[in-house]
Formats: structure tokens, C-alpha cells, sequence
């Protein structure tokens, strides 16, 4: 039996029903190589020679296929047909081929199918070919580009800019969008302006509203009226004047639908329509996919294969009658640069299976099937006919002129089935339906009304538009979409605000140190640019170790440049660059630099030893002021606390200060003196307001930690305390001992009053949490049976936030999910990711 090898277990499934016993169907579980976080890996000196490691969990799927080619010696290569397909392809056969798997009469074919149905695996089973080179030759490009940028940029960046992550090749172009987004809504100073509208009335009695357009016998432009004064000037302009219905014209209009989808769109309208973000988007396309529903789900291409067509246009013919098909099929023609990725569109494979039809019990696949589905009738339905009134109202004199405007719908095409969502809320007033109007008649007021309005900044991005501007600008690729957006996230650059996303600092002094020091690769032509040479060596139009070549000169002679750079040089150009942001001008004037505490020293961007920034004064050490990196708060300093400390009290001839630290306010017994530099501290809970912290309050935060006793079981040591994550219990020797168990408290208040039964109960369940004795921790949701392996699939509660867990196998939460949101299919993709990962864990590089 031929050894057929696809990525993932449910790809596998479905084609094993297709192909029956004559095949045997193996997953390798996606990648089975990568580089090793490592020197070395990519050796520019050498040829640009990578070095391949197979990863530890893959290696059992390995020896599995391995196994198999025993039994027969034919290998037909049934990965994704796209660039990371091939790659998958190239890599399984050069492992096989190293472990002597395959020999040389082995016969190795690959295949490709952009729908996982019976016609389309019978026919590529019938048109086999080799791996494509030149498309695995893009994938070496990008994968060594990522790893060199990767590997000697983020160095620089611990080393140069204390608390920075890590930088990526396209991953930092993307984020340069967000933080210049943000940059241009917080330089954005809003105008006034006004409009005046009318409700006016027929001879019938039938009222209407209209807009004032022209005043003193001038066009009013958008910001023409400035004031409220200007505006009742207007408002007894119109008043003052009797009106009448100048002109009406009626025009006849139509609306096209939208073309089908390709990756971007589709990433777009469901996080427009569900609020889905683009790796949840993606993950349920795949499992969609891989059941055989849908098309392949990355792709740049918007045409439709032409039975397609046929059989949408049949399907709308049965669904909703004849008129709704338009007299020849609508065409769309593929914008996208690179053929390789220019795939069909993505559709159902069934034009008349509608979202209630198919088999899964996933809301979230439900939900984007059927977005799908009628996307794709919708391209092939007839346009919906409109007919657009415009009534033109003046006054005799000329001096005032009012316009009112509406529609009506005459045939609804494709609106029938599917309208494409808006980015952001617009107002329409052509929606409105105006009654019957004929030139000449008079045009009663009823009411006269000014309206103020202000400009408004440039909104922030959402998932979708962030990844509509990267299309625009030729960053990425389908199939790196969604890992872009995920990535700068998952890092800490930006977060997630009512879908919106908001730079965080440490993204902004990121992109501040880019921009100044390695300004050439964070530069949108320079990534698109790469981008399109990418696509000319999957063309198989340029070599591959050219581009990389080109690229290593240059990049490498940058690093260089650094390594002279002082931190303090660093710290004072990005104080220049972010001044807008950091120390922004004083509504009464004055230097926004200089400090509020002492009135000497300087305000500056200082970085800490634990890495992070904040701002300090120039004066240190006899001036203390601190305040969090960060523009200043617009309430002030609302902690209570001035930056010499505030003094609560004595106790044991100790004074109790509170003081406020770069990382919060503390508390504090004694003095720092030269003997003692670290006298005893304690931070101030989140929950208490400092301002209110008194001294009974300091003395029990300085108690800390407390001694609840012996455990009863081992005699070893409980205690409670207060901890960077919250209130916590700890069952060891000491509170410094780095082993032993902690668990989590539900308030402050239990640090001080938690007796040994409770602490006792709460440290078995987490050791039984972790697979130890005792009763297993109760899971926040139950997911059901693993659709592939069988197994409960479970949302646990952890030390480090939310995971999933299967069997043996935990997955972390991105912070870009919600546990109460999440479905069988985003679980089970985080799994697979998981299990991919196992055993390949990037060692931390030493700064």
C-alpha cells in the first residue's frame, strides 16, 4: 500500500475515506524539521548552509512513516498546496532520505488538492508530480531572513534597550503601523464645525429632512460654518426666507457584490462580524478545510473554478428564483503578484449545503461557514437596482439652498443573501426614502436645527484593517497574516482594547530604537520590496542565496554600527524621538521636561536593571521624583504620595513611610542608610488606595510574610503573602526557597486571616492539579471529546492564566483569547501547535 502523508490527523481522516484500505494515511503533525534557536543555524560565511534539526515530538511521526515505507516503497506527498505545504513535503523527504527510509527505487510523488473532496483527491491522485524547488527555495529565503534578523537584532536590542523582547523582519513593520496610528491620534487636534438641517414639510403634509448647502449665495464647504454664532446666523438665514422645491431628479443606481473570499478578506469580514481575530479566523478555516467543506483557506486568488460557478448559479436559481441569476457568470480576475499563492478563492465545496447542514457541533465553524457560503452566492447573484432621489429646496433670492436626498430600493440582488461589513460606523443619508416632492411646490419649516460637530482622529486598527493596510503595502502573505498580528501580541508590543489595537510602551521604544538605529528594515517599501523578491524565487525568476546575499551585506554592516552605541546615547535619542509622547506641552507653557518635584533637574526616559523604562529626574539622588513610563496622567498624581515619602507613623522606634516607586507605591520601615541600603519594603496592593494607607495597614504588609505553621503532613513550613501575581501560599522550608508549592488566594484579606485546614486543602488541590495526589482541580470549561484522538478536552485555570488541556498535552492561552469564548477547533489547534513545539523550547540567550 502506497504511504500517503498529510499534516494533520483530520486531513488524514477525511482522506482516508476517499482512498479506502489500498492506501496507508499518516500525519506528520505539521513540521517535522526547524533550525535550532542557536548560532550557527544559518551560516552566512558559509553559503548561507542551514543546519536542520528534527524536532523531538516529531520524531515518533517520522519513524511512523519510516515504518511503513517497510511495507511498501512508495511515498506520495499530500501536504497543503501552498509554500509551507511544499516545505513540509521537501523536509519529510529529506529526513527519509537521511534516515535511508527512502532508498533509490523508491518512488516519491507529490500531490496537491485545493479541496479535500472525492473529485479533487481522485484527480491530483492521478496528476502527480515532484516538489516544487524554487517554491521551497522561498521558503529557505524567508525562513534563514527571519532567523538572521531574529538572531542578531534582538541581542542588540537586550543590550542596547533594557526590557525589549525581541524584533522580527516583518513582525516590526507591522507594529511600526499600530504605534504611528497612535502617534497621529495623539498629535491630532480636533476643529469645530457645524452643519443646519430643516425638517421641512410637502403641500401633503408629508415631512422630510434636508441639509443647509448654500448660504449668502455660496457653496458651503464641510467646515465652512466654524462657531455657534455663525451657525443661528444661518439657522435665521433659512428662517427668515420661504422656500420652495427648486428641482427633483431621480437617478437610477446599482450595487455589485463583493468578490469571493481570499485569506485577508475573509480575516477582515469575521473580525467585522464576529470579532474574531485572524489566528481564530484561520484555525477554524482550517478545520472547515480539513473536513472537506470548504477550499483551501490561504490564498491570494478571487477566481472560482468555472463547475464552481455552474453550480452557485444553479443553487441561487433554486434557492431564490431566476431573476436573482444574472444573464452571464461574474468574473474575477486574481490582483495578486505571486501566482504560488494565488490559489482559487475560498468556497464551499457544495454550493447547496448551507451552514444548518453541516456536521459539527463548533458555533464559532458554524458561524464562519455560513459567512462563507453566502459570500460566495452572493458574488455570483444579480446587482441590487436602487433609484437615488435628489430635491434641490432654495429661497427666491438665492441667497439659501437646502438638499435632501434618499433612496429606494426597486430590487434587492444579492442584499437577498449577504452585505459586506464597515470597518467603522458610517452614516448614510441616502438611506432615508423621501416623499413625493415636484418642482416648484412650497416647502413648509417645521424646525430649524444646528448641529455642532468636531473632526475626528484616525481610528486605531482593528485586526481586520490592520491586516486590509498590510495587503495594501505588500507585507506578509496569506499565510503569515494571522502569525504577524498574533505575534507583536503575545510579546507584550500591543494589547487588545474592544477589538481595537493600542500600543504598549515597551512597543513604542522598540519601534523608537528601530527607527533611529535600523531605520532601512523597518521601512514599508524595503519589507515589500523583500517580499516581491521572495515571490520571484517561487517563481523560480531569482536564486535564492542572491537575495540573501544582498540582504546579509547590508544588515550585517548595521549590527555592526551598534556595537559602539552607549546606552545613555540610546536612552537621550529615544527621550528626542518620543518627547511628544513622553513630556507633551504644558497648557500654561513652560519646559514639559522640567521636573515638577525639584525644579532643577531634567525629566528623562530612565531604564531599570529588571528591565522596563520609566521616567526619573536628572537631580538623582537628591531628587527622587519618578513617575511611570508614559505620557503624564491628565488627573495628575493621584497617589497621595510625594516623591520624598510620606511618613504614616513610628513603630519600635522605626518610622513607617509610604513611598511612590517607579514600579508603585510601598511601604517601607526606617531609612536607607549606607549600613542599610534595603530597609524592609513591602508594595502596596492594587486594591488599596494609597492615598488612604495608614499605619495599622503598613505594620501588616510589613508583617509579611506571615507564618501560618507546620504543615500537618511533612511539618515543613505554610506561609502567605503578597507576591508579583497576587496573594499567594507557599509550602516550603522559606519564602526564599525557590521550590516547594505555591497556590493561589482569592483576596488580600485571606493573607492575614487563612488558617492551616484552608491552606492545607488549597495546596493539595494544586498539586493535584498537576497531575499529583489528591482530587483533580475542577477544569473552567469542558470542551468534549478530542474530534481526532478521542480524550476530554478541558479549559484548566494555571499559575500562568488559562491553557487547554488534552491527556498530557497543555497549551497556554494566548492573551488575544478569551477561555469563555474558545472552540473545540482553536483548542485543538493550539494542541497540535503544542505537541509540534514539544521538546524544541528556545533556550534564553544570555544578555
Amino acid at each position: 500500500m502506497p504511504v500517503v502523508v498529510v499534516e494533520s490527523p483530520a486531513k488524514a481522516k477525511t482522506i482516508n475515506k476517499y482512498l479506502g484500505d489500498s492506501y496507508t494515511v499518516l500525519a506528520s503533525y505539521g513540521h517535522v524539521r526547524d533550525l535550532p534557536p542557536k548560532d550557527g543555524s544559518v551560516d552566512p560565511e558559509n553559503d548561507f548552509e542551514m543546519l536542520w534539526e528534527v524536532a523531538s515530538d516529531s520524531r515518533k511521526h517520522v519513524k511512523a512513516i519510516a515504518d511503513a515505507l517497510k511495507d511498501d516503497n512508495a511515498l506520495i506527498l499530500a501536504t497543503d498546496p501552498d509554500r509551507e505545504g511544499e516545505a513540509i513535503s521537501w523536509h519529510l523527504q529529506e529526513a527519509l532520505t537521511k534516515r535511508k527510509s527512502i532508498k533509490k527505487d523508491t518512488a516519491v510523488s507529490r500531490v496537491t488538492f485545493n479541496a479535500i473532496t472525492k473529485d479533487a483527491v481522485t484527480e491530483a491522485m492521478a496528476n502527480p508530480r515532484e516538489v516544487d524547488m524554487p517554491l521551497v527555495e522561498a521558503y529557505l529565503a524567508r525562513r534563514a531572513l527571519d532567523y538572521l534578523v531574529g538572531f542578531n537584532l534582538s541581542p542588540v536590542l537586550w543590550r542596547k534597550l533594557p526590557g525589549a523582547k525581541s524584533a522580527g523582519r516583518v513582525q516590526s513593520v507591522c507594529l511600526r503601523l499600530i504605534v504611528e496610528r497612535e502617534m497621529e491620534i495623539e498629535a491630532f487636534r480636533a476643529r469645530e464645525y457645524w452643519s443646519v438641517k430643516a425638517i421641512l414639510a410637502s403641500p401633503r403634509g408629508q415631512e422630510y429632512e434636508a441639509r443647509l448647502t448654500v448660504l449668502a449665495g455660496k457653496k458651503l464647504d464641510k467646515y465652512d460654518i466654524e462657531n455657534q454664532t455663525q451657525a443661528e446666523m444661518a439657522v435665521q438665514a433659512i428662517q427668515s426666507r420661504d422656500l420652495s422645491i427648486s428641482s427633483v431628479e431621480a437617478k437610477p443606481a446599482s450595487r455589485n457584490p463583493s468578490a469571493p473570499f481570499m485569506t485577508s478578506t475573509l480575516q477582515q469580514e469575521a473580525s467585522r462580524k464576529f470579532g474574531m481575530g485572524a489566528r481564530q479566523a484561520m484555525s477554524t478555516a482550517q478545520r472547515l478545510y480539513e473536513a472537506g467543506y470548504i477550499t483551501y483557506m490561504r490564498t491570494d486568488g478571487i477566481d472560482m473554478a468555472p463547475e464552481a460557478v455552474h453550480a452557485a448559479r444553479d443553487a441561487i436559481k433554486d434557492r431564490y428564483g431566476a431573476e436573482y441569476v444574472p444573464s452571464s457568470p461574474r468574473m474575477y480576475k486574481n490582483k495578486a503578484k505571486n501566482a504560488q499563492e494565488a490559489h482559487e478563492c475560498i468556497r464551499p465545496t457544495d454550493m447547496t449545503r448551507d451552514a444548518a447542514s453541516i456536521k459539527t457541533t463548533d458555533d464559532d465553524q458554524r458561524k464562519l461557514y455560513d459567512l462563507i457560503w453566502k459570500r460566495t452566492l452572493a458574488c455570483q447573484m444579480e446587482a441590487a437596482r436602487l433609484e437615488r432621489t435628489t430635491v434641490e429646496i432654495g429661497s427666491a433670492d438665492g441667497q439659501v439652498g437646502l438638499r435632501a436626498t434618499g433612496q429606494v430600493m426597486l430590487f434587492d440582488g444579492f442584499l437577498r443573501v449577504y452585505e459586506e461589513g464597515r470597518d467603522d460606523d458610517v452614516v448614510d443619508d441616502d438611506d432615508k426614502r423621501l416623499p413625493q416632492l415636484t418642482a416648484g411646490e412650497p416647502a413648509e419649516k417645521r424646525s430649524v436645527t444646528p448641529d455642532q460637530h468636531f473632526t475626528q482622529p484616525p481610528p486605531r486598527y482593528t485586526e481586520a484593517t490592520l491586516v486590509k493596510r498590510m495587503e495594501e503595502l505588500g507585507i506578509g502573505r496569506p499565510s503569515t497574516y494571522a502569525s504577524i498580528v498574533t505575534t507583536i501580541q503575545d510579546r507584550g508590543y500591543v494589547r487588545k482594547d474592544k477589538n481595537r489595537l493600542i500600543p504598549e510602551d515597551k512597543g513604542r521604544l522598540v519601534i523608537a530604537f528601530l527607527e533611529n538605529y535600523f531605520r532601512r528594515y523597518v521601512g514599508y517599501d524595503f519589507t515589500a520590496q523583500m517580499e516581491e523578491e521572495l515571490d520571484d524565487v517561487s517563481a523560480g525568476e531569482r536564486a535564492y542565496k542572491d537575495v540573501l546575499g544582498r540582504f546579509w551585506r547590508d544588515f550585517s554592516a548595521a549590527i555592526g554600527e551598534t556595537s559602539e552605541l552607549r546606552i545613555t546615547e540610546v536612552l537621550e535619542k529615544i527621550n528626542e524621538v518620543l518627547e511628544p509622547h513622553l513630556f507633551p506641552p504644558l497648557e500654561g507653557g513652560g519646559d514639559p521636561r522640567l521636573c515638577p518635584n525639584c525644579g532643577v533637574g531634567r525629566l528623562s526616559m530612565r531604564t531599570a536593571r529588571s528591565g522596563g523604562a520609566f521616567i526619573g529626574c536628572s537631580n538623582y539622588p537628591e531628587c527622587r521624583y519618578t513617575r511611570a513610563f508614559g505620557p503624564p496622567s491628565e488627573d495628575g498624581d493621584t497617589s497621595g504620595i510625594p516623591p520624598e515619602g510620606k511618613l504614616l507613623g513610628e513603630d519600635a522606634d522605626d518610622k513607617i513611610y509610604a513611598f511612590k516607586g517607579r514600579f508603585g507605591p510601598y511601604v517601607q520601615r526606617g531609612e536607607a542608610t549606607p549600613e542599610n541600603k534595603k530597609p524592609p519594603r513591602q508594595s502596596i496592593p492594587k486594591d488599596w488606595p494609597p492615598e488612604d494607607v495608614d499605619l495599622e495597614q503598613a505594620l501588616r504588609l510589613l508583617s509579611l510574610p506571615r507564618e501560618i505553621g507546620p504543615h500537618p503532613e511533612d511539618g515543613i513550613m505554610v506561609w502567605s503573602n503578597i507576591g508579583r501575581y497576587g496573594p499567594y501560599l507557599k509550602h516550603a522550608p522559606s519564602t526564599s526557597d525557590r521550590g516547594g508549592t505555591n497556590a493561589n488566594l482569592e483576596s488580600i484579606e485571606e493573607v492575614f486571616t487563612v488558617g492551616m485546614n484552608r491552606a492545607v486543602q488549597l495546596l493539595a488541590e494544586k498539586v493535584a492539579s498537576r497531575g499529583g495526589r489528591g482530587k483533580a482541580a475542577k477544569p473552567l470549561r469542558e470542551l468534549g471529546e478530542h474530534p481526532d484522538e478521542g480524550g476530554p478536552v478541558q479549559i484548566m485555570s494555571g499559575k500562568y492564566g488559562p491553557y487547554v488541556k488534552w491527556g498530557k498535552i497543555n497549551a497556554t492561552l494566548p492573551d488575544t483569547v478569551e477561555p469563555e469564548t474558545i472552540g473545540m477547533d482553536a483548542a485543538v489547534q493550539l494542541l497540535e501547535e503544542k505537541a509540534a513545539k514539544k521538546g524544541t523550547k528556545r533556550k534564553k540567550a544570555k544578555k
